[in-house]
């Protein structure tokens, strides 16, 4: 129990001293990052490093993003509640559970079995039924639960697929890295104003995995 009270004092500290005090606003993106246990996603011997100011490697040269970028991310969709969102780069699946705190549904892309698996049972031990896991080519998105309210990828693209934009929901945003492979990329987010017409913007400087597949590095 002093364990758990621990983490919970981290997680609480990382709210206020890494997120509220860099600028996040959402009321349910602090919640949500207030009520997911990130010590649950990560390997067991690094558990003591799970609310540090940072990525941190959870196996197939994988990593677990930093707190802050997946607050960032997640308020760059804009949220309400209720939505239905495609997480591309399911990883540990701790973006995936931050998601499944304020949408209705998350249906989540990992192109690594291993960790496929282990982020969906991690995520239905952790209580979120409404995030479902496959392993597949997150480059072509999901079409069969088209169109998606929000769109979030964590890893760098070569350029925006189209897949994914046309998977969206017209109003919805799609938050995704964008630039070199092994360099630094721009946090982009791109809006569905209409059937044929987006609205580009760029977020900031981040750096992230490639993101592998069809339309996206090979």
């Amino acid at each position: 129990m002093k364990q758990d009270n621990d983490f919970e004092s981290r997680r609480a500290s990382m709210v206020d001293y890494q997120l509220v005090a860099r600028g996040i606003e959402s009321p349910r993106v602090l919640e949500a990052m207030g009520r997911v246990s990130r010590e649950q996603f990560i390997p067991e011997r690094m558990r003591d490093c799970a609310y540090e100011d940072g990525p941190l490697p959870i196996g197939a040269g994988q990593t677990i993003s930093q707190p802050y970028i997946v607050a960032l991310m997640t308020e760059a969709l804009d949220l309400e509640g209720g939505e239905k969102v495609l997480d591309i780069g399911t990883g540990s699946g701790y973006a995936a559970a931050v998601l499944g705190c304020i949408a209705g549904e998350v249906f989540s892309i990992e192109r690594v079995q291993e960790l496929a698996d282990r982020a969906a049972a991690t995520l239905a031990s952790q209580g979120f039924g409404n995030v479902e896991v496959r392993c597949g080519d997150g480059t072509m998105g999901w079409p069969e639960h088209q169109p998606y309210d929000g769109i979030i990828v964590a890893a760098g693209a070569p350029a925006v697929p189209d897949s994914l934009k046309h998977q969206l929901a017209v109003g919805g945003h799609l938050v995704i890295p964008v630039g070199s492979e092994h360099g630094g990329q721009s946090l982009m987010r791109i809006t569905r104003l209409a059937e044929d017409e987006f609205r580009t913007e760029e977020l900031c400087g981040v750096r992230f995995v490639p993101l592998l597949g069809e339309q996206g590095w090979s």
